[in-house]
């Protein structure tokens, strides 16, 4: 399988052009579900409300919603698609949760936050869109205070989007994604450990959790 092209230019262009249907794919594509995984992946950061939550790839804010419903006193959103942000802006604003959920265009591989200054974070169908996956769990894993936890949503298999460049990036992006355990060995790699892979509706989805280690990834 020829690897899908994942320079930051064209995936940032192609999720602006399909930002004003994002949302209704999510819907559609997942009968509903999606917000399923998504309340999933924040329970599983047993969440105290004191926390400072960094929710990377964060499109157009479901997930930082659901973080600061779930109780995250604080959610960072960082994404490069700034179509999808200013979408994402307006949900925050209709919620009426302006000022506690700041939004920021930046790179998953150079994250705009100090070492150590979040204390939990979530990536929901993002990381597989990322130039060097890695590269983003090493960014997270520096970002995130020793004992954090981490949440992962990805999918397995295929998705569907009526613009032609998403039509053929997103398919192939779901099926370049490498298998859990080999992902596992990459946070591991990163700094994190108790890494766990639940399948989640009969593994169409994986939510990928662990927890921030004491020590530096490799």
């Amino acid at each position: 399988m020829t690897a899908p092209d994942k320079t930051g230019t064209r995936i940032s262009g192609m999720f602006d052009a399909i930002a004003p249907r994002y949302d209704l794919l999510n819907r559609l594509l997942s009968a509903g579900i999606d917000r399923r995984w998504r309340s999933a992946a924040i329970r599983s950061l047993r969440l105290t409300g004191a926390e400072t939550v960094l929710d990377v790839c964060s499109g157009t804010a479901d997930v930082a919603l659901a973080a600061r419903k779930g109780g995250a006193k604080r959610v960072l959103g960082v994404d490069f698609a700034g179509a999808m942000l200013v979408l994402g802006l307006k949900k925050i604003e209709a919620a009426g949760e302006a000022g506690r959920i700041p939004l920021v265009r930046g790179d998953a591989m150079q994250l705009p936050v100090r070492d150590g200054s979040v204390d939990a974070a979530t990536v929901a169908f993002g990381i597989r869109n990322v130039q060097v996956p890695e590269e983003a769990c090493r960014e997270m894993a520096r970002a995130m205070r020793p004992g954090g936890r981490l949440a992962i949503l990805e999918f397995i298999g295929r998705m569907i989007s009526g613009h032609n460049a998403a039509y053929t990036y997103l398919p192939a992006s779901v099926g370049a994604f490498p298998p859990p355990e080999e992902f596992m060995a990459t946070l591991r790699a990163a700094g994190f450990v108790e890494t766990r892979a639940e399948p989640l509706t009969f593994g169409i989805v994986h939510l990928y959790t662990a927890t921030r280690g004491t020590g530096q990834g490799r």
